[in-house]
């Protein structure tokens, strides 16, 4: 017990210590926001889920979710453009902007659906800094514009 917490049992008050998470939303920088979107669509972040609206945050780490008859457009702090059609899951691992500091990074994860992505600042000052992985390899941005699709494994057997 440090003098603190000695002082206030001595004067008769609790001391109610109540832990909090190290990473919150308040205190982590965002790293785009959602400018279009229709349809149902989510931010996770941390196991919250937000559903999408214009101005929603994303952070590193969120996952942006869209369900079936839905899309979603983000914009990137370096004006990263990505929109996402129906159903489809995309991760956002890596993102660093400190271009004055030489500081680039964009790394998204594409589980599932279709997105499309038009490069911003960090792929145009960096471009092997930019990469999308698949479940079945990495597409690594060298222009300006590309679209992605990744589909469902087949369940049928021979």
């Amino acid at each position: 017990m440090n003098c603190t917490t000695q002082k206030f049992l001595k004067a008769g008050l609790s001391l109610i210590l109540v832990s909090t998470p190290l990473w919150s939303h308040a205190e982590a920088e965002t790293v785009g926001s959602v400018k279009t979107v229709t349809g149902e669509s989510w931010v996770i972040t941390t196991g919250q889920r937000v559903k999408a609206q214009v101005g929603t945050a994303v952070f590193l780490g969120s996952q942006l979710k869209t369900s079936k008859g839905a899309t979603l457009g983000v914009t990137f702090k370096d004006n990263t453009l990505m929109s996402f059609g129906s159903d489809t899951e995309l991760t956002v691992d890596e993102y660093l902007f400190a271009p004055t500091q030489g500081k680039l990074k964009l790394g998204a994860r594409l589980d599932k659906g279709s997105l499309n992505y038009v490069s911003g600042v960090i792929a145009k000052l960096k471009p092997d800094a930019v990469s999308v992985k698949t479940p079945t390899g990495t597409i690594g941005v060298r222009g300006t514009q590309f679209l992605a699709r990744v589909d469902e494994p087949s369940t049928a057997t021979n």
